[in-house]
């Protein structure tokens, strides 16, 4: 079992290019109903590059399922976002 204060703080590294995602926040995960975790979802901000896209509409949130996560260390949590493009514009969650 994993608990929240587990994964808060911890930086985002993608297997799939070695890029630097961002930090879990406290507020960055999607939970089911049962208090499964299901995603990370990150919020863009400068200096994200890779996934994010160019145009600043597409970088608003990327969502990560708890499927894609390989390992969670002490310092990093290891995502393999190889051809994966859930991200979502916040002008959609209007």
């Amino acid at each position: 079992m994993m608990l929240l204060s587990d994964l808060a703080g911890k930086e985002i590294i993608n297997l799939f290019d070695g890029a630097k995602l961002g930090l879990v926040g406290d507020a960055d995960l999607a939970i089911s109903a049962s208090g499964a975790i299901e995603a990370i979802i990150l919020t863009s901000r400068s200096g994200f590059s890779g996934l994010w896209g160019n145009n600043e509409r597409d970088r608003d949130i990327l969502v990560i399922p708890w499927e894609a996560i390989k390992k969670v260390g002490s310092e990093v949590i290891i995502v393999d976002m190889s051809g994966r493009t859930e991200r979502i514009n916040k002008g959609s969650l209007l």
